[in-house]
């Protein structure tokens, strides 16, 4: 697989300490990074990375060591992210959403030895809820680093920084363990995912290089660094090829269009939520922005606006999961716009993707729908400590069962169709959810829908929809059926329709996804009061 990545990648350095030396070569006045915790040039980031890789190994950091990172998306994130990666140590990430006992899951299953956190992020108060974990709940943690603040059983930063150097940190290699990516845990506890430095850094290169990003382009993206898209997609991305990552500590999009603006971003990353968000928001009429491209996990609707209203015309869409680094494939800039909008992706250089019926396991010839497998250099080598939950998604000959719906048409493209799990049969036909929402989307009152499955006496299941409206509009939702109709089978129009002003207080991921699995619970409450 390490072989394969090499070559997917051509010039791509696949260690973190090749692909930061040649940057810092290449372009060391570009800045690598604008954040709420400052920024800092190429050459400025790649000195701080040789400062903190002397301050890790004189903490005991060696190969392979886990050591945990609980800080909100900012430079430090970034530079110790990268020192950890050149000495080959894995770094885990915390969701910093979490409460006290998901942090002492995450923390105990993954056997992190050293510790490094924030005093605070947002409204999290991480002092107050580490604090209960040190009574030995933690038994394979050595230490505790606080980058600000101050508590009895934690080390400080500026005591961390000062620690003599002795010998000489160890090198990566491109087949070490660079990340321990934690799944949502809808099913079951969450899962360590296990990924490689080629695969993430190779993904990272290729995904840049079909969004169109080239040396000192300047890419928006507040994908938080604890989820994989912002550490594959986001901060090796922009490390491999030379760009300016502009981030934020939590997406919010006044903001986040602020921050395009003034920074004269070129290029930005987000759902199809976030896109929306930004869409529909009041103050982007108003903004003066630069884009020319973007990476957008949406529908044909959502990515056709954000082309036409935002200005980003080489906007592309990609399709991914956590347990394959995570882009498995995508659009290219150089495609014709129908093809980047419309949902058909080409698979990642030198991996291999293929269509099986998810009962019998036989592989489906292309135009056929059945669940997505992939196989090849990006793959993860496993989840962390459960052989059969790996065993259960990873097979003997290398296939990653996606649990996702989708087809290949005769040019290799990839559609994904929707979560398998997430499928509503309506009466023995398969509606996709996805393909709902997109056509509830051209509807000029809404701005954002959801749709869930909900059981139905007759039907077995039936689409029920949660809609958020524009600003000023309305909308007879008695009046919406027929609407649909007009625009889709009959099976899948929305049987249940609600009108919501957000999806926070129902649920939502930290990356801004809408947690369907939470949406199709509220939505069965609903109809129980009925």
């Amino acid at each position: 697989m390490q072989a394969d990545a090499i070559r997917a990648g051509a010039l791509c350095p696949v260690t973190i300490e090749a692909a930061l030396q040649r940057t810092v070569a290449l372009a060391p006045d570009v800045e690598a990074i604008v954040a709420p915790d400052g920024r800092r040039t190429f050459a400025e980031l790649g000195d701080e990375v040789a400062r903190l890789r002397g301050a890790l190994h004189a903490a005991g950091v060696r190969r392979g060591m886990h050591v945990g990172l609980c800080l909100g998306n900012g430079a430090l994130f970034q530079a110790l992210f990268l020192a950890l990666g050149s000495i080959g140590a894995v770094t885990v990430p915390v969701n910093t959403r979490l409460r006290s006992e998901d942090i002492a899951y995450c923390l105990s299953q993954s056997r992190v030895r050293l510790l490094i956190t924030a005093d605070r992020v947002l409204s999290s108060d991480f002092i107050e809820l580490l604090g209960p974990l040190m009574n030995g709940r933690l038994p394979d943690l050595e230490r505790v680093v606080l980058t600000s603040g101050s508590a009895p059983w934690a080390e400080t930063w500026q005591d961390f920084l000062s620690r003599p150097v002795t010998g000489t940190p160890e090198r990566s290699q491109a087949g070490d363990v660079i990340l321990m990516q934690y799944t949502s845990g809808s099913t079951g506890f969450p899962k360590g995912v296990m990924l490689r430095q080629h695969a993430l850094l190779t993904n990272g290169f290729i995904s840049a290089q079909r969004m169109g990003l080239r040396v000192a382009d300047r890419f928006h993206s507040a994908r938080p660094f604890f989820h994989v898209a912002g550490t594959s997609l986001s901060l090796c991305a922009a490390l491999q090829h030379g760009v300016t990552l502009v981030t934020m500590e939590r997406f919010e999009p006044g903001e986040a269009l602020r921050l395009m603006e003034e920074e004269r971003c070129t290029h930005f990353s987000g759902n199809d939520t976030m896109a929306l968000m930004l869409l529909n928001h009041p103050d982007r009429a108003a903004r003066r922005l630069a884009l020319r491209g973007a990476w957008v996990a949406g529908a044909a609707t959502v990515l056709r606006r954000v082309v036409h209203e935002l200005g980003a015309v080489d906007c592309v869409s990609g399709y991914g999961l956590s347990e394959a680094s995570p882009n498995i494939a995508q659009s290219a800039w150089w495609e014709t716009e129908d093809v980047r909008t419309g949902g058909l992706m080409r698979p990642q250089t030198g991996l291999e993707v293929g269509i099986f019926d998810p009962g019998t396991g036989e592989r489906l010839p292309s135009g056929q729908k059945g669940e997505i497998r992939v196989r090849g250099w990006s793959v993860m080598s496993g989840y962390f400590d459960m052989p059969e939950k790996t065993a259960e998604t990873l097979d003997s000959d290398g296939w990653l069962s996606t649990g996702d719906l989708g087809s290949l048409d005769a040019q290799g493209r990839l559609a994904f169709l929707g979560r398998l799990k997430n499928i509503v049969r309506v009466g023995g036909e398969n509606v996709s959810p996805e393909e709902v929402e997109d056509i509830l989307h051209r509807h000029p009152a809404i701005r954002q829908a959801q749709v869930v499955g909900v059981p139905d006496d007759r039907l077995q299941e039936v689409c029920a929809a949660f809609i958020i409206l524009n600003d000023g509009a309305t909308l007879d939702v008695s009046q919406l059926g027929d609407w649909a109709r007009a625009a889709m089978a009959g099976f899948k129009v929305p049987r249940h329709i609600w009108i919501v002003d957000t999806f926070e207080d129902i649920g939502m991921t930290a990356s801004a996804k809408v947690q369907k699995s939470k949406l199709a619970d509220h939505a069965r409450r609903l109809l129980e009061q009925v």
